[in-house]
């Protein structure tokens, strides 16, 4: 998932790329909420740039929607937890000890205030779920849960999203791409809810991209690895870290991903 590029290459950690000519995203940005689907996201998707703007400086929130309930348990001594109610909160702890790791200053749940629009009452939105339609692609699961994710009205998801932002008024607001990333529809859901709430409450957005683009301001970040690796080792219910790879707990493996790019929408 991660593009190329090495920050050794370059005078400063982030770059446009030769052929990006828009101004820096995070020129001037003192506070940066992060929107994600799941504990563990942060850290995969978004770990390394994290890791640069506190580095800069820059105060990092983090809103993530759900507690990672359908997430399978990489085999060892966490397995026992694949399907219940323990898992969640070792999930929970998980996100606390990476989130200290990277350095965030606070951290949210989607459903539960301020995270939560006007009166309504506290909801757990649930993990949704996926399976994969080909390598690289995930797709909806055969059975979601009525309290899913996916099944919440995006209005209502929106809404709450547009309630943390209008409480802590954020510089920039990143989350994924309209793809999700990789097609997981919690991914999906949250690219929606956090445009739609950007839009409402006039706030600043920027997607994650993988790819270098023209349109992309590309940030190579290899120098945040260490506190990277730190941040995925908390997460030992999802993942193991094998040198430079992640192995996810089906055994696929990636790359850790320490070059992204940002969109601004």
């Amino acid at each position: 998932m991660s593009g190329a590029g090495g920050a050794a290459d370059f005078d400063r950690p982030g770059f446009g790329g030769p052929d990006f000519d828009g101004p820096g995203l995070l020129d001037g940005v003192a506070s940066v909420l992060f929107v994600h689907a799941h504990p563990d996201d942060e850290t995969i998707s978004t770990g390394a740039l994290i890791a640069e703007l506190v580095a800069r400086g820059i105060r990092v929130s983090l809103l993530t929607a759900t507690r990672g309930e359908q997430g399978d348990v990489v085999p060892g001594p966490l397995s026992v937890l694949e399907g219940t109610d323990a898992l969640t909160h070792e999930r929970e702890q998980e996100l606390q000890r990476a989130a200290e790791t990277l350095g965030i200053a606070a951290r949210f749940r989607l459903g539960e205030r301020p995270a939560r629009a006007g009166h309504l009452q506290r909801r757990v939105y649930r993990d949704s779920g996926m399976k994969w339609i080909r390598p690289g692609l995930a797709g909806p699961a055969d059975d979601i849960d009525d309290d899913a994710l996916v099944r919440a009205p995006l209005a209502e998801v929106a809404a709450d999203v547009a309630a943390l932002i209008a409480q802590l008024r954020p510089d920039l607001v990143i989350s994924y791409d309209n793809g999700g990333g990789y097609g997981h529809p919690d991914h999906v859901r949250m690219h929606e809810a956090t445009l739609a709430a950007c839009r409402a409450e006039s706030a600043p957005f920027a997607e994650v991209v993988h790819d270098p683009a023209p349109d992309a301001e590309w940030f190579a970040l290899d120098r945040h690895l260490a506190t990277v690796t730190a941040a995925l080792r908390c997460h030992a219910s999802q993942l193991t870290v094998d040198g430079a790879h992640i192995v996810h707990s089906g055994g696929q493996r990636e790359p850790i991903t320490l070059a992204v790019g940002l969109r601004a929408l």
